[in-house]
């Protein structure tokens, strides 16, 4: 068949557009230090323009899991994750991921196509009010209409999305703009990292908390998720050994201290009931007379719905944002970036006389250790189970043989962000354990864990989550072979919406008929998409299955036949 032959739609002669606004787009994109875009092709223009430049299309299957994978990438890369979307239907379904990304303060940059300048307000073909879709889910929301101003608009969507309190923002390219000729601009400043602006808390209010802090008898530190949005773990790390202080975190937090120190709580929060690694170390926190709070949004699972703070303790507040401090519990305001303002705090302290914190210590970390010790006295008969279908306790203990300082852990909501939070360790400071806290939605691990492997395509990535979960984003194992994107997925099959069932059950005695699923060989979908496939039931088969999963060129899933019966230490479940 010769070309004069074939129908147009199917001939590829070459790119008509050069030098478009898409190609300045594209350029401009680079400049911010963007290597990879997640997108579904649309918008096509810029999408040639950018892969003519060396920049990599992540190409998802669904755009609320491109979304997802975005989010994961930001917050490993500590740059903006850039998403794109077609107009429409497929816009509407990045309003889940850039949700999540506005609670938990990610900055993700959202490029969707709009339709052609003189179709608005016509019907056109999947036109939507954008504007109004994304008001309630971005920082910020701008349509551009001219190309003289193209780079103007991408440079406020980079600083807003990375400045003061990161967040999701959202850039409207109607497609006949994106095809007209480029407009130089001349701007060469390149904004693509977080946090861009950093500033400390007030002399001030330093001197006033670094005073309490040298006063109090009994001071606890709660590191949230923040800590990791400034890349400060470190300096929580000195000041943790230098004042002398114990350290909580949330689930969002995890990591931000060594869950080795002896003077590391671990995760404390809405899941300390029996069975939790800090279910003992509740009373440090409960009678704390001064509570440090550092990039904390003091919700309701990390507070145990705001009954675990003490009421009459005094607060210090260290956030980037105003309205998170105080906003539960009235504070010392220390206005300011978590890595900037610990660090002057730790040089206010340095200049006070630290004996009495010092002298405390010993006792303080014998009843630490002490605390530990008996919670995993009580954790160990689920831990060492040989039942079949497995304990996820033992599925998590067999996971942490596996688990180095520098792997990466991804989970999704619900059971599963308690399973790896509670159950395996944080080696250093500054260890990932990402988890989709900001609203909790189900679908997020598996996609998210991608993004985290783009970003740092070196390190070993496990990702875990519960079958119900997994059926929002099972298309996205095709992604993940297409684009040789390694993970190492857990699926942990106990047949129903575990969270669903459990809570049904408490709040109202009986549960609805939607939490049971009929049986899925989750194992053979992923064979069926190219990647390894393994199901297990017994712990020796899960232990030569992450043996197995090491030498794997491609992602690998592991389905774990687990106890419907079980479920994390839900505060909330216990009696009384």
């Amino acid at each position: 068949m010769t070309t004069e032959t074939i129908a147009p739609p199917l001939a590829s002669p070459g790119l008509r557009h050069r030098d478009t606004v898409a190609h300045a787009l594209a350029r401009a994109l680079a400049r911010h230090g963007v290597t990879h875009v997640f997108g579904q092709s649309l918008p096509s223009m810029l999408h040639l323009a950018a892969e003519e430049i060396g920049i990599v299309q992540v190409a998802y299957r669904t755009e609320n899991a491109g979304g997802y994978m975005a989010d994961g990438f930001a917050r490993v890369s500590n740059r903006p994750g850039i998403v794109t979307a077609q107009n429409g239907p497929a816009a509407t379904l990045l309003v889940p991921p850039l949700a999540e990304a506005l609670k938990a303060s990610i900055p993700l940059i959202a490029l969707v196509q709009d339709v052609s300048r003189d179709q608005t307000d016509r019907n056109a073909f999947q036109e939507f009010d954008h504007l109004g879709l994304f008001a309630s889910c971005t920082k910020w929301v701008r349509r551009v209409t001219h190309a003289s101003r193209l780079e103007d608009y991408l440079d406020q969507a980079f600083a807003v999305a990375c400045s003061g309190r990161p967040g999701p923002v959202a850039l409207l390219l109607p497609a006949d703009l994106l095809t007209e000729p480029a407009v130089p601009s001349g701007r060469t400043a390149s904004l693509g990292r977080f946090p861009l602006d950093r500033a400390s808390a007030t002399a001030e209010a330093v001197q006033a908390a670094a005073d309490a802090i040298r006063a109090a008898e009994r001071p606890v530190v709660i590191a949230g998720g923040g800590i990791h949005l400034s890349g400060a773990a470190a300096e929580l790390a000195a000041l943790q050994e230098e004042a002398h202080l114990p350290v909580g975190t949330t689930v969002m937090g995890k990591g931000a201290v060594s869950e080795a120190h002896p003077l590391s709580l671990g995760v404390v929060g809405s899941s300390m009931g029996p069975g939790a690694m800090s279910r003992h170390q509740r009373e440090i926190v409960t009678g704390a007379d001064l509570v440090i709070l550092v990039g904390n949004r003091t919700n309701q699972n990390g507070t145990d719905s705001w009954t675990l703070y003490p009421p009459a303790a005094r607060y210090i507040h260290i956030d980037v944002d105003p309205l998170e401090i105080g906003r539960s519990y009235e504070a010392t305001r220390l206005l300011g970036d978590a890595r900037e303002t610990l660090g002057a705090l730790r040089a206010a302290l340095a200049n006070r006389d630290m004996s009495v914190r010092r002298a405390a210590r010993p006792v303080l970390e014998a009843r630490i250790r002490a605390a530990k010790e008996r919670a995993l006295r009580e954790m160990t008969p689920a831990r060492t189970s040989d039942a079949s279908p497995m304990r996820p306790e033992r599925v998590m203990d067999m996971l942490s043989a596996f688990v180095t300082e520098h792997s990466i852990v991804v989970a999704d909501a619900s059971y599963s962000s308690i399973w790896i939070t509670n159950n395996l360790t944080a080696h250093r400071a500054g260890q990932r354990f990402l988890t989709p806290r900001g609203l909790a939605g189900l679908g997020w691990g598996f996609p998210m864990a991608m993004g985290a492997k783009v970003a740092r395509p070196e390190a070993e990535v496990f990702c875990v989550v519960g079958d119900g979960g997994f059926g929002h984003v099972w298309s996205e194992l095709e992604t993940a072979r297409r684009m040789e994107i390694k993970v190492v997925l857990l699926v942990l099959n106990n047949g129903i919406l575990g969270f669903q069932k459990h809570a049904e059950n408490v709040k109202f005695g009986a549960h609805t008929s939607a939490v049971h699923f009929h049986p899925v060989d989750h194992a053979a979908i992923a064979r069926a998409a190219g990647c390894a496939g393994m199901r297990v039931a017994r712990p020796e088969e899960l232990r030569k299955a992450l043996r197995d999963a090491a030498a794997e060129p491609t992602t690998v899933l592991i389905e774990v036949m687990t106890d419907p019966e079980a479920f994390p230490p839900i505060t909330s479940f216990m009696p009384g």
